[in-house]
């Protein structure tokens, strides 16, 4: 009688008001974690968020900096780049550019990483990986100048080696054939450290039981590349690939430093060089043509994702995830 006598007078707590305290502290949990975030969320939303809502917006429109009208335009600005052959040529030269540079540097970084591999246990081995790796770290303005004078065709050390080789010299940033190549060879030359470090990790990644019993069954060389390490570094090798063309197809400063100056402008000799992101800046920074460069980021924004989506769904059934 007592304990139900003191049942009654203090009553369990019901499942409803333990809900309501449970949600008052997610609420509570929530509105501190927001808090807690919201300066950095102001970053994103002043300086990338708010751009790019402001840069779909006027893809859309005939728009003037210096004017605050603007006259809806629909569709215009997407056909009339369409009728422009410089466009035509940017797209052109930016995917030879992506269809070349990424297979390229993916596969020597892949290499790269496999000697690396091989060396780590060895004198020498984080030096080398350092020296791969340090490239990627220089500034590349500064380092495109320097590149510059390497690829002069009158004295320059490209040259010098050619003919060390008894090959015959190249126009290199001064000729149509050359000037992409060149730019390409720089650019193999400043981002495949990165690459080579993702792959050193994917292949640290691989567990020694793995390797060891493939040894085991008398797996080396090429077979052990082939039957273990290829299938295990597919994810690896996915994030590389998308990452890589992403990088290439937004590729902008060695571009404008390389092909600038001497060399008839950034972009030539005639448009050779002029991708994508170079006919942006072009348009928009030197023309001012806001709405056409707006349309021409919208139209690359579309490009890479396309490809991506691409990528992914071959990765989805070729890809071993572990």
């Amino acid at each position: 009688m007592a304990q139900a006598r003191s049942l009654t007078q203090n009553p369990p707590q019901s499942a409803s008001a333990a809900r309501s305290d449970s949600w008052g502290t997610r609420i509570k949990t929530s509105i501190l974690g927001y808090g807690l975030i919201l300066p950095s969320l102001l970053v994103f939303l002043t300086f990338f968020y708010g751009p790019a809502i402001f840069l779909a917006y006027i893809a859309f429109f005939h728009w003037n900096i210096f004017s605050a009208n603007s006259t809806f335009v629909g569709l215009g600005n997407f056909l009339k780049l369409f009728h422009q052959p410089v466009f035509w040529q940017s797209l052109l030269n930016t995917a030879y550019y992506v269809v070349v540079l990424v297979p390229v540097t993916a596969l020597l970084a892949l290499a790269l990483a496999l000697l690396l591999r091989e060396g780590l246990s060895r004198r020498g081995g984080g030096i080398s990986r350092a020296f791969i790796f340090l490239p990627h770290v220089t500034p590349v303005v500064a380092t495109s100048i320097i590149w510059v004078w390497i690829f002069n065709p009158q004295f320059g050390l490209a040259n010098t080696v050619l003919h060390f080789l008894h090959l015959p010299a190249l126009n290199w940033l001064e000729s149509v054939h050359w000037a992409l190549p060149s730019v390409m060879v720089y650019t193999l030359w400043h981002s495949v450290g990165l690459y080579t470090v993702l792959f050193l990790a994917g292949l640290a990644s691989i567990p020694r039981s793995v390797i060891e019993a493939a040894t085991t069954d008398g797996a080396h060389g090429w077979r052990m590349f082939k039957r273990v390490f290829w299938p295990m570094l597919g994810p690896i090798t996915f994030f590389v690939v998308v990452l890589a063309s992403i990088n290439t197809m937004q590729t902008f400063s060695q571009i404008y430093t390389l092909t600038g100056g001497p060399h008839g402008g950034a972009g030539g000799p005639a448009f050779s060089t002029t991708t994508d992101s170079l006919l942006i800046y072009q348009t928009a920074f030197l023309y001012l043509h806001f709405s056409l460069a707006s349309a021409m980021s919208i139209i690359l924004f579309i490009l890479i994702m396309t490809l991506t989506l691409i990528q992914k769904w071959v990765a989805d059934r070729f890809v071993f995830y572990r």
